[in-house]
């Protein structure tokens, strides 16, 4: 609960730095309401819409409500996946409000010690430094190889968690040995003639728990003509830092990261996880107002591209792919969607593959619960957001269900296993169908 002497901070800070312009933009048209999933799954609580958290905002700034509980409620309760946005006659950037009022909330709060150490661990301690996400992903690898977890499951220990963070233990990915993750290519050539020369983005979570992948999304690359150059000095995205009001730390890593890839000349930037891809194109916003840094930014994200689109660019659905019959379904990842632009390049892919038959899922385009940590902070809205995507999952009938992010990977897992359908239905990123689909 935050005190009189915090709210009235809290004002003064809304006051100077949200942007006044962008909130007078909305209209209150409400064309973002059908876009919204808390809105609709809340029971169309204005609160929970766009529209909604806006005014809300506006009214913070106008001195008529307190930055309350209620309100610190209603700007958790934010997905973040910026559906609405693109629908928006006026063009609002509701995202850039977002992450600017939770940064104010949480900057001039005071945290419980568990808070605080939860924080500082996360955002300070592990995310920023990979050798540390490496040591965690292998001790998850020992966990799961030396039949611990077997154990775990069968003693009945993880009914002392909360049933989404059960069933996430059991969709987890089988993590490399320790040895594996510290074994990573920093340079790689072209199968075939050289076509671009790109870099690629690793990421933290990537490049440890979904390594696997990290690793089709470069053999695809390579297959596709690309030399590829992987910057040692790279650092996290900070998305999740700039989503959970650390903005501070996230600028810290995004002048990391367009230094380590200031220095390659390379035709693109590549990333493989919409998550990522969504913060990383948003740099050149979140250090606009540093000089010395936003023409540097804007230079970074112009070059930014996701895998599906390189490889579309590169003619990479006119190889060979084939996998065994079986009807496929796509879940757009959200911030791909709605901030990187990318919807039709992960279809044109899919189509591509002989013996796959693509079935369009109802409201693809709309966000599955994941959104980082909030299937985690906010459980009970993102399971019934993703009991409503399973519906639309059973309804194509699909076999198999194509993501392009991690989180959202995780989420359609977690959704299958709810659903009792493991034997029968799987979830997968797009780069690993597409390693699986091609004939070398």
């Amino acid at each position: 609960m935050t005190t009189i002497q915090e709210q009235q901070k809290i004002k003064e800070e809304f006051q100077t730095r949200m942007d006044q312009n962008e909130l007078l933009n909305c209209m209150r048209c409400g064309f973002c309401l059908p876009t919204c999933p808390t809105y609709i799954e809340s029971g169309y609580q204005e609160s929970h819409s766009p529209r909604g958290r806006i005014a809300l905002m506006k009214a913070v700034v106008d001195g008529l409500i307190e930055p309350d509980e209620d309100f610190e409620k209603s700007l958790n309760m934010c997905l973040g996946c910026r559906a609405c946005e693109p629908v928006c006659p006026s063009g609002v950037n509701y995202g850039h409000l977002l992450e600017e009022a939770r940064d104010i909330v949480n900057q001039n709060k005071k945290h419980s010690l568990r808070a605080k150490a939860v924080r500082k661990t996360v955002f300070e301690g592990l995310f920023p430094h990979q050798n540390r996400m490496r040591t965690l992903t292998g001790l998850l690898g020992v966990y799961q190889r030396s039949g611990m977890q077997k154990i775990a499951q069968k003693s009945g220990l993880m009914k002392f968690l909360p049933d989404s963070l059960a069933t996430m233990e059991r969709v987890l990915p089988e993590v490399p040995t320790l040895k594996e993750l510290k074994c990573r290519p920093y340079q790689l050539g072209p199968i075939g003639v050289q076509k671009k020369k790109v870099s690629f983005f690793s990421g933290c979570l990537m490049d440890t728990m979904f390594m696997k992948t990290n690793d089709a999304t470069l053999r695809l690359l390579q297959l596709a003509g690309c030399e590829i150059v992987i910057p040692k000095t790279q650092a996290c995205c900070g998305a999740l830092h700039g989503h959970s009001g650390e903005k501070k730390k996230a600028k810290e890593l995004a002048k990391q990261n367009i230094i380590a890839f200031e220095e390659i000349e390379a035709d693109y930037i590549i990333t493989n996880a919409g998550g990522c891809g969504a913060f990383l194109i948003d740099y050149g916003h979140l250090l606009k107002d540093e000089p010395k840094w936003a023409e540097r930014a804007k230079a970074f994200s112009n070059k930014l591209k996701d895998i599906s689109s390189v490889l579309v660019e590169l003619e990479f659905h006119k190889k060979d792919l084939s996998l065994p019959d079986q009807i496929i379904t796509y879940q757009d990842s959200c911030h791909l969607r709605n901030v990187m632009k990318t919807s039709s390049e992960p279809r044109r892919l899919l189509k591509a593959i002989n013996g796959a038959t693509y079935m369009e899922m109802k409201n693809a385009d709309s966000c599955c619960g994941s959104a980082g940590i909030y299937n985690i902070m906010e459980s009970e809205m993102s399971m019934k957001i993703l009991d409503s995507k399973m519906k639309n999952v059973k309804d194509t009938q699909a076999k198999t269900i194509v993501t392009s992010n991690p989180g959202c990977l995780l989420q359609m897992k977690l959704g299958i296993e709810r659903e009792g359908l493991s034997d029968k239905i799987r979830a997968v990123h797009i780069v690993d169908l597409l390693l699986e689909a091609v004939k070398e």
